[in-house]
């Protein structure tokens, strides 16, 4: 009997993990190692952060989906990773950390014959000072879902401020210069507005975007073009039209490198330092890895064999140092299989890019403030099938390589990104992009197949991403024809 461990149970791991019971049966052992006891669909933690769902609408309890899977459901977080086991014993481990109530703090040996790193990122706080909410409290968070329950507490008093009268200044995006994950507070931002709307206090608020991208529309991933009446239109033009439409102000090309108590300081692009005053702000922060050690059987460290120093897990990616122009679509990692330990991989969040999507900017005082690449969503789905299916082949004799490919590079991906929520008052921007990672030699003049490349806004969007919310739970608690429901 082999043992597939899977660390983290996210999106790419909670995937990963079911997909490999149901292709493995009671023959092999699969195991899910997460800190958490609940799942939560990130997605709409925006809208627990609007008071438009509960944290009960996002989350389910993990233990009961696991044990009808037949998946060894281990409440712990993993602290370090043995590829080549003890010297008197070679069988690979790693070790982990209960944080159940009835288990905290005592570790564990786990044993592996395959293992997934799908820890997601650790979201670094602390990169920025004066951002962490649990720590400093001047700002808000919709990271988890007990954050976004907060920001909603937070933002119902500045309404009932607006409501008498006070005029607020809401300041949404990204909170470091080196940020991922724009789209969240995108979303979080045009929800705030929809919101004040709906209880009739918009007038009293002054909405600012605050983001490290070059410009609107970049998201990480270089923007993208978009075909309008036989001409090619860039998201930011897209996108500053959204804002406008919508009377909200923006600041890009930002670092913010300093949170006090209503005030936001930071750094653009051509050098200046400003400041932004704020009532409330919401401003996602920088992703690193969890934080994993790495040892040999001697037990020297060998962290930086299998890690980049991000402390995401190194695959098989060209991770040569280049030039950002010299840089090629077939250098992204396809396997997702780790080079020197041929049965590590690493899914979502938790494996090293090769690369920014987006052009790699300094400020002139040698500030990198720059997006890092999105790897949430629909691209981890599906990163985790195809992985759990080349170990699935591995274990089961039928290939002694990995027999699926998941590259952001040749990989298409869908964003609806809530612009408000309502069943006839609701709006989404729909955008699909082809492929993710630019390729500039296939299609030279976008780096994307313009016929598979679009965006638009409006009510039907909205009716989408409220189906996929139920739908992406159904399939998550393994609910009957779960596998039907794609990534």
């Amino acid at each position: 009997m082999a043992r597939l461990v899977v660390l983290g149970g996210g999106v790419s791991g909670h995937t990963a993990a079911t997909f490999a019971a149901k292709w493995l049966g009671k023959s092999h052992e699969v195991v899910v190692v997460t800190p958490n006891s609940k799942w939560n669909w990130i997605p709409s933690n925006i809208w627990v952060g609007v008071g438009e769902m509960g944290k009960e609408d996002v989350t389910f309890d993990l233990a009961p989906v696991y044990k009808k899977a037949g998946i060894t459901y281990k409440q712990a977080k993993a602290l370090s990773i043995h590829p080549d086991g003890k010297t008197e014993n070679f069988k690979p481990y790693v070790t982990i950390e209960y944080t159940s109530e009835d288990k905290a703090s005592q570790t564990e040996e786990l044993t592996y014959d395959y293992l997934i790193n799908a820890t997601g990122p650790k979201l670094n706080f602390a990169a920025t000072p004066g951002l962490d909410p649990d720590v400093d409290g001047n700002t808000v968070s919709v990271c988890t879902a007990d954050h976004a329950v907060h920001a909603y507490h937070e933002l119902e008093k500045c309404i009932e401020k607006m409501s008498k009268g006070e005029n607020q200044t809401i300041l949404v995006g990204t909170g470091h210069g080196l940020c991922t994950c724009q789209g969240a507070a995108f979303e979080y931002i045009f929800n705030i507005e929809h919101i004040l709307k709906k209880r009739g206090v918009r007038e009293k608020a002054n909405l600012v975007w605050i983001s490290n991208e070059e410009t609107l529309g970049d998201f990480g991933m270089g923007g993208m073009h978009i075909n309008r009446g036989g001409y090619l239109t860039h998201s930011r033009v897209f996108t500053e039209s959204i804002y406008a439409e919508r009377g909200l102000t923006w600041i890009t090309g930002a670092h913010v490198n300093k949170i006090e108590k209503g005030l936001a300081h930071y750094e653009l692009l051509n050098g200046e330092y400003h400041s932004q005053e704020f009532d409330l702000a919401m401003l996602i922060p920088p992703f690193a890895g969890v934080g994993l050690k790495a040892y040999d059987k001697e037990g020297s460290d060998i962290t930086d064999t299998i890690f980049a120093p991000n402390g995401f897990l190194k695959v098989d990616a060209d991770y040569t140092p280049k030039a950002y122009e010299d840089w090629k679509a077939s250098d992204w990692p396809k396997t997702l299989q780790n080079p020197t330990y041929k049965n590590i991989f690493a899914v979502g969040i938790a494996f090293a890019p090769p690369h920014p999507i987006s052009k790699p900017q300094k400020s002139s005082n040698g500030t990198m403030i720059t997006p890092t690449p999105p790897r949430t969503g629909m691209p981890s789905g599906i990163m985790g099938k195809a992985v759990a299916h080349s170990i699935c082949d591995m274990i089961t004799g039928k290939s002694t390589t990995p027999t699926h490919t998941a590259s952001m590079s040749s990989m298409g991906a869908a964003c609806v990104a809530s612009t408000g929520k309502g069943l006839f008052t609701g709006t989404a921007a729909a955008m699909t992009v082809y492929p993710v990672v630019p390729d500039y030699e296939k299609y030279p003049e976008t780096g994307r197949d313009q016929d598979s490349t679009f965006g638009e806004v409006g009510t039907a969007g909205h009716w989408i991403k409220h189906t996929l919310h139920y739908m992406f739970i159904y399939k998550a608690q393994l609910k009957p024809g779960w596998t039907l429901i794609p990534e």
